[in-house]
């Protein structure tokens, strides 16, 4: 067999390993979907009639205003629970590849005749798809809360290559996070870094009232372009430049994720 081919049968077994492993341990997978749909009953439902009403008129124009506070804001902050969804798969990706490293399976693993890549590879993999999950999921719950959208056939497949290219990316950082961490402990707090991004970007508010400090950070940073990106494509609006941010960026953050895991696993490898 050549190297590639070695390469993909052994990330696709680790693949299987990490989907089984959400299947007879589903509190993780549980609290990483349950999360999002809680933030989003909460903000729609408890802060929703007055944070809608606070909306600009240009904001809730993407989504055309339906009279009602607590819907418009339905279609506002649903990207950005998307994301935080999307975003905290990372802690689970973090959380599994530290346990591996910590207890021992990673040392076994070194011993057999399996690529490398492939222990990483099938925890990204297994993650991913986790997101993807995530996704599915939440436009379930938003849809059954009152959810509208006007995305056209063509715009829900971009809106669904941001949300895998996401994913992905993350679920890279969150590897890298997790091979670098000492402990079990850190990794699961690291990541949460990610998520916090959601809130000093356009997640719950324009990013035009906040601070003027923190404005050129929060229309520029990688979830802020995200959310526009989707929020335009969910309502039949032209992302504009958002879009190759959006692309960029995600490029850029599953690029830097990769090579770091990849050169910390290799370092802790060989000690």
């Amino acid at each position: 067999m050549t190297t590639l081919t070695t390469t993909v049968a052994d990330s696709t077994t680790m693949l299987r390993r990490n989907l089984l492993h959400m299947v007879r341990y589903p509190g993780l997978t549980g609290f990483v979907v349950g999360i999002p749909v809680i933030l989003l009953l909460l903000f729609v439902y408890v802060f929703g009639g007055t944070l809608g009403a606070g909306l600009p008129a240009s904001e809730v124009g993407a989504a055309g205003s339906t009279g009602n506070a607590v819907h418009d804001y339905l279609a506002y902050v649903f990207p950005g629970i998307l994301f935080i969804g999307i975003a905290g798969i990372a802690s689970g990706a973090s959380i599994g590849v530290a346990i591996d490293m910590t207890e021992g399976i990673v040392a076994r693993f070194r011993s057999m005749a399996i690529s490398r890549t492939a222990v990483l590879t099938g925890h990204v993999l297994g993650n991913a798809i986790q997101g993807v999950l995530v996704s599915v999921i939440l436009v379930g719950v938003a849809l059954v809360m009152g959810l509208r959208p006007t995305a056209s056939p063509l715009a829900w497949i971009g809106i669904a290559a941001i949300v895998a290219l996401v994913s992905l990316a993350v679920s890279w950082l969150g590897v890298a996070l997790g091979v670098s961490a000492k402990s079990v402990e850190v990794s699961s707090n690291t990541p949460m870094v990610l998520v916090l991004l959601v809130f000093f970007g356009s997640g719950f508010v324009p990013t035009s009232t906040l601070p003027g400090w923190l404005q050129g950070f929060a229309e520029y940073q990688p979830f802020t372009t995200f959310i526009e990106t989707v929020r335009a494509l969910l309502f039949g609006a032209d992302p504009g430049p958002n879009l190759w941010l959006a692309l960029g960026w995600a490029v850029l953050l599953g690029a830097v994720g990769y090579v770091w895991a990849r050169a910390m696993y290799v370092r802790k490898s060989v000690r």
